[in-house]
């Protein structure tokens, strides 16, 4: 990892200073992080690894992980994770567990909905340009509460207090898409729903892999792989598509 400049210090420093929990994460990693060695995984070598892991994690044999002492002490000075993992807050989708990884192996931006705003975007954008994350896996679940709120107010026209309608406004397209998909066909609130989270991560793939030029360019090149993906909370296995 290359030393940051004085501007990319003050930048990640005035994301820290918004209060939201994901910028303090990020700055808190870049302010006790020493330069240190990259991942030689490939996007597609770390996907199979994510693959891997969730298969035993399926079959009830999950892989084992080092996170004792000895690690701690390793990653204390720097860290050289796999994977940007762009997953939803509900407290079912714990994204090592899923994957089997242990300690500093995957750089979570977590929110309700698995949405990117600017926060969630730099984030992103810092991991892959300063740790040389290879691979993006925004990742959705089943029966998702923060989707279903955006279906509901497409669909009841419900109003959300608070910051609340706010967080659930950028999933309200990927409801309407959906919506669109599904066509004149009559269809249950469940299969909308689902429909929806699946449309909720195509978007906000398509909107990392279209982005600025710390990410199209390393599309471009094939240095960084997007990806989506479903978790369900049913049997625990994560598909991958988009």
């Amino acid at each position: 990892m290359s030393e940051l400049s004085t501007s990319k210090r003050q930048f990640f420093k005035t994301l820290c200073a918004c209060g939201t929990a994901v910028a303090a994460a990020a700055y808190s990693e870049m302010a006790y992080s020493a330069p240190g060695k990259k991942t030689t995984l490939t996007g597609q070598q770390a996907l199979d690894l994510l693959k891997e892991g969730n298969a035993q994690f399926t079959a009830d044999k999950p892989h084992p992980v080092i996170q004792g002492k000895e690690r701690r002490l390793e990653i204390a000075r720097g860290q050289t994770p796999i994977a940007v993992l762009v997953s939803c807050s509900d407290s079912r989708v714990p994204p090592e567990l899923l994957f089997g990884r242990g300690l500093g192996e995957l750089f979570i931006v977590r929110n309700a909905g698995n949405t990117v705003d600017t926060v969630a975007q730099g984030s992103i954008e810092y991991a892959v340009a300063e740790l040389g994350v290879p691979l993006i896996v925004v990742m959705g679940h089943e029966r998702c509460g923060a989707v279903d709120a955006a279906v509901s107010v497409v669909e009841k026209q419900t109003g959300f207090p608070g910051s609340i309608g706010q967080m659930v406004e950028p999933i309200i397209p990927a409801v309407l898409s959906a919506r669109a998909r599904l066509g004149n066909k009559k269809f249950t609130h469940d299969e909308l729903l689902d429909a929806s989270v699946r449309a909720n991560v195509e978007r906000v793939v398509n909107k990392l892999r279209g982005s600025q030029a710390m990410l199209l360019e390393p599309v471009r090149t094939k240095r960084l792989l997007v990806v989506g993906a479903r978790y369900d909370l049913d049997d625990g296995r994560v598909e991958f598509f988009a």
